[in-house]
């Protein structure tokens, strides 16, 4: 008993009292339902794969039901030009998680406050916007749910050079108006392709329904009201100086320097200068764990409601006309491969970021594993997948009470 004690400590060991802002309360795994002795199998992983120069540092919290059970920092959160200790409140650049916990959760709320339904055009909010036509000319429209699930026969991507040779320049109505006119890759729902851009074109719908900046109203309807202290789009430009002190670098660029501070995304950093629906959310473990615990609960935390019930459900479940796609509306629930390992429920829900975040939120065990990483510090390199899936095993494989 005393054993299991100290590992318990252990695995809390690296929790920072915060501040300000809402913190989840820490837990022992076994008061849980988990094994402390199991879960510190991740160290292990994680330790390798800094070895392995797959990226300088990590932070990996689990979250189960409304309790942090594990949080702990490993290596460095810079290496270049000097070594700097990871934490775990460091702050990190979320790369495509953005789509997930800025963009989706934001329009969700478009969703169920009925200004948005899910079969809506694209071209009812962004006019002009070009619909697929066929080989024999018929037209069809893409709609919101196409977006959302990457069904929409936009491509994957626009290399921000593209956009400035056929405008002259690089802003997001260039961009915008790239999407809108670009080459449909395939008929709506009738293929696959992950692609940024319909999370900037969801970021255009929601600008122009709201009247606001996607960071803006992120910030005002999803990161403030659940009180969270340390998540934001675009932190050097807005001069968060608090969080800037906690970032953690990316990608070492052609003048020698980090971004630090700047998403390291080429679309959201050089045309959307920051404020994009593909990428840009900056923010540290314990903020996820929040967002993690509310969806747990149905879009609710210490009272604190950012969605409905019912909402949350629809945004996980996979939509019946693309479900060999595996994509629920704005995440990706074919997860197991590549994040959630091979022993969360086939409910399991989550997304992956370029720069080496990841979120698995498993509803059928209300457990959430949180790894959050710069690999591509300083440079663009290391595979990330192989230990995520593995981390996510040790922690469903920890869970020893199924149900809380």
């Amino acid at each position: 008993m005393k054993k299991l004690f100290c590992l318990a400590t252990a695995l809390l060991s690296g929790i920072m009292v915060m501040a300000q802002g809402t913190r989840l309360q820490t837990a022992t795994p076994e008061q849980m339902g988990m094994s402390s002795e199991r879960l510190t199998k991740i160290d292990a992983v994680v330790e390798k794969a800094i070895k392995d120069t797959i990226m300088p540092g990590a932070v990996v919290c689990v979250v189960r039901g409304d309790k942090i059970v594990f949080l702990k920092a490993y290596g460095n959160k810079a290496i270049y030009p000097k070594k700097e200790k990871m934490t775990v409140n460091t702050v990190f650049d979320m790369a495509s998680c953005s789509k997930c916990i800025g963009t989706t959760l934001s329009f969700m709320q478009l969703i169920e406050s009925g200004q948005v339904r899910l079969i809506d055009r694209v071209d009812m909010y962004i006019p002009g916007f070009e619909p697929y036509v066929d080989e024999n000319g018929k037209k069809v429209h893409i709609r919101v749910i196409d977006l959302l699930t990457h069904t929409s026969g936009l491509p994957a991507y626009v290399n921000p050079s593209q956009v400035k040779e056929k405008y002259g320049k690089e802003d997001p109505e260039s961009l915008m108006d790239w999407i809108a006119h670009c080459k449909r890759v395939y008929k709506p729902t009738q293929g696959h392709v992950y692609s940024c851009l319909n999370f900037v074109t969801l970021q255009n719908i929601l600008q122009n329904v709201t009247g606001k900046k996607l960071y803006e109203y992120a910030q005002e309807n999803v990161f403030d009201r659940l009180g969270l202290a340390y998540t934001t789009y675009m932190p050097k430009a807005l001069k968060k100086k608090e969080i800037m002190k906690l970032v953690a670098p990316t990608e070492k660029q052609a003048d020698g320097k980090c971004l630090i501070g700047e998403v390291h995304d080429p679309i959201a950093r050089v045309l959307n200068k920051g404020n994009s629906g593909n990428a840009g959310v900056f923010t540290n473990a314990e903020d996820v764990a929040v967002i993690c615990a509310a969806l747990l609960n149905g879009g609710e935390y210490d009272g604190k409601r950012i969605l409905g019930p019912l909402t949350v459900k629809a945004m996980a479940s996979v939509p019946m006309e693309v479900r060999r796609f595996g994509r629920t509306l704005g995440w990706d629930n074919d997860v197991h491969y590549y994040t959630a390992g091979d022993l969360f429920s086939g409910s399991a829900y989550g997304h992956t970021g370029y720069t080496g975040p990841s979120i698995v939120i498993d509803p059928a065990t209300k457990t959430a594993v949180i790894i959050l990483a710069n690999r591509v510090h300083p440079y663009d390199t290391g595979n990330m997948a192989p230990v995520r899936a593995k981390v996510s095993s040790i922690v469903a494989g920890s869970i020893l009470k199924e149900n809380l």
